[in-house]
């Protein structure tokens, strides 16, 4: 009986990549993984090509992975693949300690993210008609 709803899953026609430790806060990976939800992947890899904040490259990797997934474990094609959804979440804090004056000691907080990508192929291509 699970055997058949893993089947239905595969239907479902969404490929997910994981990059569960991207050296990074929560806050600063949301606003960059909000501006590629919706677009086409070769879009979305070319903004954040661009980028210049230095965890798109990670960004870019998961990416790419997801689009790798896609091709080779689902066949699907490259060019009708869109970003669906794409989250992060916290994991690990690693403490560190710096000295400060008067033998004191100020802490530095080191988070790790997590990043889901899931694509899925756009029903079908459209185009808008209006020619201006």
């Amino acid at each position: 009986m699970s055997k058949m709803k893993k089947k239905d899953n595969v239907k479902d026609k969404t490929v997910r990549s994981i990059n569960n430790n991207i050296r990074s806060s929560v806050r600063k990976l949301n606003p960059i993984l909000r501006g590629i939800v919706g677009k086409k992947v070769d879009i979305a890899i070319r903004d954040l090509e661009f980028s210049e904040k230095r965890i798109t490259k990670d960004i870019k990797k998961t990416l790419s992975s997801a689009v790798a997934n896609a091709e080779n474990n689902f066949q699907y094609d490259i060019d009708k693949l869109i970003v669906k959804e794409a989250y992060c979440g916290k994991k690990i804090t690693m403490k560190r300690f710096r000295p400060r004056a008067k033998g004191r000691a100020a802490p530095i907080l080191k988070p790790y993210s997590s990043v889901t990508i899931i694509l899925s192929e756009a029903k079908k291509m459209e185009s808008h008609g209006s020619k201006s």
